[in-house]
């Protein structure tokens, strides 16, 4: 009985490594500069395409936040020869999916399907990216309903903590804008959906990746003739304020009256996705918050019982990024969850994390990449992110050799540079008279906005 104890209180040793087994993939470039990106997998009979652009949300015009998104939601809402429901049919005939979607720096146009259909699934992938119309009853109707959703979110505590720390965190950079506003609705004319699309959506600035099962000749003969006629043009190059420089503690409170949890996030400046400090740091972050396994994790909500779930987050993008420790906990708490993330934010840069925690997240990090490649929506996302952010070819390959390069005092050395208590800024969202007594210790600048995003007196 008491082996059999044992063994139930013992982790199981970690798996052998599980071989990549990546296929060399297949590179050209079209004569208008659209890159061209193959690989093969002909387990199943399955095709996924991305088409994905260097132009996102950063990207829109300073008068007009929120662009892209409006641009990728009406894409597929009609093109010169089929209507949004037309699309909708054709789309579900085939049994494929049709996307579009726009993160801060890229846009993608994403399908996939049975590769019987891939000619068929592809024209559809041309027509919303070449031929789009935006019928104005479509952008009437986007308008409004994102003028609802804006309305939704306001309720939503989680999203007023995100929008308080991109302001903070990023200032005047286009990174600090999370969402459209309602007069940046009420300006937007179709005429500038159709701009946009003319002087972003351009070959030159464009990766095309395609993973499944084909014929290369004649996929290559397929993307000629669909996107060959395609004009290049000279790439948007903006040039973006940096982010502010953070010199004290602050905390930003959203007050939200009779609010029952207050939504904590604690920032400090992060890194660019191409860092070299990129490997330390997620090792770092995966010992720190990443999971339920984590520091932060174990100690507000196994120990003190103080939320559901703490995180960290690294957010590393094209142009800069944040570290990010979060949780929500019971307002009467949220003093003392204070407490217990100064206390690890501090404990990862001061003491050296011990052999077993590093040895834990490499063996987590190298065991689960396998799996997250190992479908094709899985591999072909992790390409467009190469191809995105600049990242090196063999990425992929040496994956887990960086993880299993990273030390101790690597991981110690990042902490030091990235995690800063003494400069972060603590945005809380909550019942601002409740949570004001609780924090006032934590700083004595205490800047207070209503859930409109206007600062009190």
């Amino acid at each position: 009985m008491m082996q059999t104890e044992t063994f139930r209180r013992e982790m199981p040793p970690p798996l052998a490594p599980r071989p990549l087994n990546l296929p060399e993939p297949f590179e050209a470039t079209l004569a208008n500069g659209l890159q061209l990106t193959f690989i093969e997998d002909r387990r199943l009979p399955l095709i996924s395409f991305r088409l994905a652009f260097r132009s996102g949300d950063a990207n829109d015009p300073v008068e007009l936040p929120g662009l892209s998104d409006m641009l990728s939601h009406l894409l597929t809402e009609g093109t010169e020869s089929r209507t949004s429901r037309q699309l909708a049919e054709e789309t579900e005939r085939l049994g494929a999916t049709l996307s579009v979607g726009s993160s801060s720096d890229f846009t993608t146009v994403a399908a996939s399907g049975l590769s019987g259909f891939a000619e068929e699934i592809l024209e559809l992938v041309a027509d919303v990216t070449l031929r789009a119309s935006f019928p104005q009853n479509e952008v009437d109707l986007a308008r409004e309903n994102t003028k609802q959703m804006l309305i939704q979110q306001r309720a939503q505590p989680n999203f007023l903590a995100s929008e308080r720390m991109a302001q903070v965190m990023f200032g005047s950079h286009p990174y600090s804008r999370v969402s459209p506003t309602e007069e940046m609705l009420d300006r937007l004319r179709r005429d500038d959906l159709v701009a946009f699309r003319q002087t972003t959506f351009i070959p030159n600035n464009a990766s095309l990746v395609v993973i499944g099962d084909f014929d290369q000749e004649a996929l290559i003969s397929q993307i000629e003739q669909l996107f060959g006629e395609w004009q290049p043009a000279k790439a948007a190059t903006p040039v973006f304020p940096a982010p502010p420089a953070r010199t004290r503690r602050t905390i930003y409170l959203v007050d939200r009256p009779g609010s029952a949890q207050s939504n904590i996030i604690i920032a400090n400046e992060g890194l660019v996705r191409t860092s070299e400090d990129y490997f330390p740091i997620l090792l770092m972050h995966t010992i720190l918050g990443a999971n339920a396994s984590s520091r932060l994790f174990m100690n507000l909500r196994e120990h003190k019982g103080y939320t559901y779930g703490a995180y960290s987050n690294l957010d590393a993008r094209r142009l800069a990024g944040t570290f990010r420790a979060s949780a929500e906990v019971r307002t009467a708490v949220t003093g003392d969850s204070l407490h217990e993330f100064f206390y690890e934010l501090n404990r990862i840069r001061d003491e050296a994390v011990s052999e077993e925690e590093i040895s834990n997240a490499k063996s987590y990090l190298t065991g689960v990449f396998p799996i997250r490649i190992e479908t094709q929506d899985g591999l072909i996302d992790q390409i467009v992110n190469i191809k995105m952010f600049g990242l090196s070819d063999d990425y992929l390959k040496t994956y887990r050799d960086n993880v299993s390069a990273v030390t101790i005092e690597g991981i110690q050395r990042v902490a030091q540079k990235y995690v800063k208590p003494d400069v972060a800024a603590i945005v809380i969202v909550g019942d601002g008279a409740d949570v004001a007594k609780q924090v006032r210790s934590y700083s004595e600048e205490i800047e207070v906005y209503d859930t409109e995003g206007n600062k009190k007196q």
